[in-house]
């Protein structure tokens, strides 16, 4: 990176935003001028030999949103000046040989999301700022030589989903303030020297792994949540613990009290006693199988597609997907939240994910209402829905949104009228037209009469009617969709929706043309029929 004791190339730079460098065989160290790069917005130095302490004008490029170093031979301490990099949202420096103890302009930013400093030997403890970074996803500060107390200021990073604290010196509990982690999946505290009891409330989080492994916790060991599931959790090397589930082969805990009070039960009492047990089991098993049976004959169960299994995507996975649920990925608006397109990070997959705007009233009723209605149907010519996401954004507040595939063609609206004063640059034929008809009354007869619960969409209109590659037609936004039984038993003085969808009689394909024939002829205009400016709104 510098030949002669000069920087290499920098001057000519300055306007450069992204500079990638990554998996090379680059050595020396990170040349001062970099602190040049003033417009720079994403650094990729990782996978090299680069030697030597990271340069201190670093700090001058102040717009950085990505530093990545990781796997390099990097030592010394991270300047101070680091810190007025405000805008860093990921730093990734593991695998280093860094040697210092942690500063504490390292935890000050705002909108930092993952913070990698594992594989290296920094000392002394975590700072208590910590607790600053309030949108933080991930931290890692695995095998380094860290001690102390773990910060109970932790419990302030309510975004946090991956906590990696292993292979340190930690001592003393685990902090009380973890109970607030809500949307924690994966915590490791494996490789330390902590103590105590471990917490009950542990069981209550939504962890999906668990390593409590080679400390010196003792005590009853919770059987609640992820404790129940012995392929998630791990407590090897800790001797003094006792019970939990049988997979996990530890002691059972048992009082002496109790234990002399078994000894001296004659062994006709316990006979007695097991006896009359299994025989009110097998009354019970008896009396459930029978009312399960009739139960069943009564009401089919819905058994999720197994062809289509969901994915499980996080806040954070969607908030890279979207850039930051950024305007310049707007798709769209509605009455209960907004659309953003995005790909994602594990395999490029374009989707569109619907963010429900959970302030505004009726919101959570919408998303519960399209979850309901989306769960188990499958048609080609409705929007396939992958996932949904419930979680927490990096401001502590609930957040919902509904994952579906993108369809590049955009809304029928957008192909019959103009966008503002845009003008429009698609035309669509009448055997497009057409085939769209075609396949949205396709959609809307396997809604009616081929779902095992008939299924009322309530407001069909060009805005929801979305378009794939191939230009077929897919119905989407089911947030006001009701099921036929509950339709059934409401009064019809109130109409839902938008007007120009009524449920199907035998005309209905002949007047969805229309309607479509319509609309192209107005197009040009970019005047409304009608029956689009009209809106009925009830209960």
């Amino acid at each position: 990176m510098e030949k002669n004791g000069e920087n290499v190339g920098t001057h000519n730079l300055v306007d450069l935003t992204v500079l990638d460098l990554g998996n090379n065989f680059l050595t020396g160290t990170i040349p001062i001028g970099i602190g040049k790069l003033n417009n720079a917005r994403k650094l990729w130095f990782h996978a090299n030999e680069l030697s030597g302490q990271i340069a201190p004008s670093l700090g001058n490029i102040s717009q950085l949103l990505v530093l990545s170093l990781y796997e390099n031979n990097l030592s010394g301490s991270i300047p101070s000046t680091i810190g007025n990099c405000i805008n860093l949202q990921f730093i990734y420096l593991d695998d280093n040989k860094f040697s210092s103890s942690l500063p504490r302009q390292l935890f000050i930013f705002p909108s930092l999301i993952e913070l990698y400093i594992g594989n290296n030997s920094f000392t002394d403890s975590l700072p208590v700022e910590v607790g600053n970074l309030k949108t933080l996803s991930t931290l890692s500060v695995s095998d380094n030589k860290l001690s102390g107390e773990i910060p109970i200021s932790l419990g302030d990073c309510l975004s946090l989903e991956n906590l990696w604290l292993d292979g340190n010196f930690f001592q003393e509990s685990i902090p009380p303030t973890f109970s607030t982690l809500r949307g924690l999946r994966s915590l490791d505290l494996s490789r330390n020297n902590l103590s105590g009891e471990i917490p009950k409330y542990l069981g209550k989080l939504a962890l999906e792994s668990l390593n409590l492994s080679f400390n010196n916790f003792e005590g009853e060991l919770p059987k609640q949540g992820v404790f129940g599931n012995a392929s998630q959790v791990s407590v090897l090397g800790n001797n003094k613990l006792c019970g939990g589930i049988p997979e996990l082969n530890l002691p059972q805990c048992s009082s002496q009290a109790s234990k002399k009070q078994r000894e001296y039960l004659p062994s006709k009492v316990k006979i007695s006693v097991v006896v009359v047990v299994l025989c009110l089991m097998l009354v019970s098993c008896i009396f459930a199988t029978l009312y399960w049976v009739r139960k069943s004959r009564r009401k089919p169960v819905d058994v999720p597609s197994a062809e289509d299994p969901f994915v499980t995507m996080s806040y954070t996975e969607l908030f890279k997907a979207t850039d930051g649920f950024s305007s310049a990925n707007l798709v769209g608006t509605g009455s209960f939240g907004a659309v953003y397109k995005g790909a994602l990070d594990r395999d490029g997959t374009m989707v569109a994910v619907k963010v429900f705007n959970l302030q505004q009233q009726g919101a959570l009723r919408s998303f519960m209402a399209e979850c309901e209605a989306l769960k188990n149907i499958r048609h080609r010519n409705l929007v396939k829905i992958l996932t949904c996401c419930v979680s927490i954004d990096f401001k502590g507040n609930d957040f919902k949104a509904l994952v579906y595939e993108y369809m590049p063609n955009e809304s029928l609206d957008k192909w019959l009228h103009k966008d503002g004063h845009e003008q429009l640059g698609r035309n669509l034929k009448f055997t497009q037209m057409l085939n769209i008809a075609i396949d949205v009354a396709s959609a809307l007869d396997y809604l009616h009469n081929h779902c095992q619960t008939p299924i009322i969409h309530r407001d069909l209109k060009p805005s929801n009617i979305l378009l794939d590659d191939d230009m077929i037609a897919r119905v989407g936004d089911f947030g006001l969709a009701r099921f036929l039984p509950e339709v059934a038993q409401t009064s019809l003085v109130g109409i839902k929706g938008s007007v120009g969808y009524i449920a199907p009689g035998n005309n209905f394909v002949y007047y969805l043309i229309y309607f479509l024939v319509y609309e192209c002829i107005n197009m040009k205009t970019n005047a409304h029929p009608p029956i689009l400016a009209i809106s009925f709104r009830g209960d």
